[in-house]
């Protein structure tokens, strides 16, 4: 998976918005769920969002509901991640993740951070 930030990369000012990507490749995406991770320094690795490629289906962490909508293109094969009103505990770095079977497991296989691949992390900074 590759992780990147969308325009205007990864420094943004409390209130701004930042978009993520996550593009996969060698997977068939509809059969997996892709999930975005933080961490921050100091902290334990938070996972926000994921949504479930083959019903649409989405969850958020309340730490980011509201704020953040994950969305995917499969024609792209791609997942993004919409920040809006960024606050500097956003501060972290990213990464996207995705773990395929059924969706019954998808929210245990997340809540566990156990997933079959990860993309290389991305810093955001939020500065106050």
């Amino acid at each position: 998976l590759r992780c990147s930030c969308g325009v205007g990369g990864g420094l943004v000012p409390s209130g701004g918005s930042l978009r993520l990507s996550c593009a996969a490749s060698g997977i068939t995406l509809k059969d997996y769920s892709v999930g975005w991770f933080r961490q921050a320094p100091g902290k334990e690795r938070e996972g926000i969002s994921y949504i479930s490629i083959s019903d649409g289906s989405t969850y958020y962490a309340d730490s980011v509901k509201g704020r953040f909508t994950i969305s995917s293109d499969n024609a792209k094969k791609t997942v993004y991640l919409q920040m809006n009103n960024l606050r500097p505990e956003d501060t972290a770095v990213y990464y996207c993740a995705a773990v395929g079977g059924s969706t019954r497991y998808t929210q245990a296989a997340f809540d566990d951070g156990i997933m079959d691949y990860w993309g290389k992390g991305t810093q955001v900074t939020v500065s106050s």
